[in-house]
């Protein structure tokens, strides 16, 4: 069972790692594993509710334009579902494997690796090309190799939008779109077998409100830094956490 001070701990790590660009899975793997702490699979899912209420207060404006269901909303909606076909299918398809790899810190290390790869590779490309169908399902691609512990879901799937040269802002905001459905995906498919009475329920409440609190911010962060074009830095952290934990894994 989780305590008060350990959820603030789990809270602020699945914050700031949902939406900065470094695996929120993978680090909630390292966090628990080095520190002994065991998390029920209700109170991770728990702390990602928390970061889908700082996403979506983050993109209050977007999403209430998205409900006007007009033309460009509507295009928007389409691309959502597009992109969001290769995680479900690869996500059911390959669940047993996937979840194995979380019990490993040297899959998560090795991930972390190809991770930094990943987003250094986004300060080559620069673009103002809109979305398209096939801009979105590759964004949906690149978002379902996330499902691996140590590949960062926000981070693959704004560096494939990046990559493909479409504007900035739409690239973060999509992203952030995506993980909206993502999140609330990933919670119904796991809630049969939530049993909310394993941790405290004042662990929980403390849990998902430190995470949406620390998750606003950082998404705010992420934002900011891929407009400034310095989102490609973040791969200098994975590969130094991931060659770190690496070691460690031996």
């Amino acid at each position: 069972m989780v305590n008060l001070l350990e959820a603030a701990f789990l809270g602020i790590v699945q914050g700031l790692t949902e939406w900065l660009p470094i695996s929120s899975s993978g680090h909630l793997v390292i966090v628990q594993q080095l520190f002994g702490i065991k998390a029920s699979v209700a109170f991770d899912v728990m702390l990602h509710f928390g970061t889908l209420l700082s996403v979506v207060y983050f993109l209050r404006k977007d999403i209430a334009k998205l409900l006007k269901f007009d033309e460009e909303s509507k295009r928007t909606i389409a691309y959502i579902i597009c992109a969001s076909l290769p995680v479900a299918v690869i996500g059911i398809a390959f669940k047993s494997f996937f979840e194995s790899l979380f019990s490993s810190l040297f899959a998560v290390a090795l991930a972390l690796i190809l991770n930094g790869f990943i987003l250094y590779s986004t300060k080559f490309f620069e673009g103002k090309k809109k979305l398209n169908f096939s801009k979105a399902f590759a964004i949906g691609l690149a978002q379902a190799f996330s499902i691996i512990p140590g590949i960062s879901r926000s981070g693959t799937t704004i560096s494939a939008g990046l990559i493909s040269r479409i504007d900035k802002k739409q690239a973060y905001k999509f992203s952030f779109l995506l993980s909206i459905v993502a999140i609330l995906g990933a919670t119904f498919f796991e809630i049969r077998e939530l049993d909310l009475t394993a941790e405290p329920i004042e662990s929980i409440l403390l849990g998902i409100a430190v995470s949406a609190l620390v998750g606003f911010f950082a998404l705010k962060t992420v934002a900011r830094l891929v407009l400034s074009s310095n989102f490609y830095k973040f791969a200098y952290y994975c590969w130094f956490l991931g060659f770190l934990i690496l070691l460690l894994s031996f």
